[in-house]
């Protein structure tokens, strides 16, 4: 007969591993497509910040293109928005016209690429999706057999009071791995759609095209945007929290 204690404890050493590997790892899909890029930081409290964006785990870097002296006096080079201060985020902008032209064909490539995907494009996302739907039965799995492990080891009490650790954990590892599936977005990808954009008590619309979604931020493509009203409209490619973004309307 199998030892089903030594079998659940294993997995779930196992799972432990793998999500802190996986945590380390990955970043989110919409910020790493503006990775290595001139990128605009707008934030909630409307303080603006420019440079190239480097994207981790655990937040993201602007690096200026020069050194920058702080009013108190000392030099600053970047700066750092934790994955905590997400939430400050108002949008990523970056705009064409301050691409190089390496960046701007390769830009305009990846806009040919997403607009109208091919029939390979789209089967590619739905083997994407298809993973995506068993990692969600995955951690069905391992929620039952920690609950079997609490109810019928002797290891039960240890793992019951390290609920929320665990919770916390399984939590991680989900937005690690991508967004769920999300069928009212996904049958948008590649298509004109219009962001409903809300910035403080006014809420503005900008049509583009829809080319990806995660559980925190929406990427749209080839937007007429200006940061404050007054200011020249430029052709950008945003990314924004879906805390004041939403797709509200098909375009086409």
């Amino acid at each position: 007969m199998p030892d089903t204690f030594a079998i659940t404890i294993v997995s779930i050493i196992i799972f432990t591993v793998v999500a802190a590997f996986i945590r380390g790892r990955t970043r989110d899909k919409c910020l790493r497509d503006f990775s290595n890029d001139p990128v605009t930081l707008e934030e909630t409290s409307g303080k603006i910040i420019w440079g190239e964006l480097s994207v981790v785990n655990t937040g993201l870097e602007l690096i200026y293109t020069t050194r920058h002296k702080d009013k108190s006096g000392h030099d600053e080079t970047s700066y750092i928005l934790y994955k905590h201060e997400y939430s400050n985020i108002q949008a990523l902008i970056r705009y064409h016209d301050e691409l190089n032209e390496q960046k701007k064909k390769e830009r305009e490539k990846e806009l040919k690429r997403t607009y109208h995907p091919t029939a390979l494009r789209r089967l590619e996302r739905r083997i994407q999706n298809f993973f995506k739907t068993v990692r969600d039965s995955i951690m069905d799995i391992v929620n039952l057999l920690i609950g079997q492990a609490k109810r019928t080891t002797s290891v039960g009490a240890v793992l019951t009071s390290q609920d929320k650790y665990a919770s916390k954990m399984k939590k991680e590892l989900i937005g690690s791995m991508g967004t769920s599936f999300e069928p009212l977005l996904e049958r948008h990808i590649g298509k004109r759609v219009v962001l409903e954009l809300t910035k403080g008590d006014k809420i503005f619309e900008y049509p583009g095209v829809l080319k990806e979604y995660t559980s925190d931020f929406i990427e749209i493509m080839d937007v007429d945007y200006r940061i404050k009203e007054g200011k020249t409209v430029r052709k950008a490619d945003l990314v924004v929290p879906r805390k004041y973004g939403v797709i509200r309307h098909l375009g086409e």
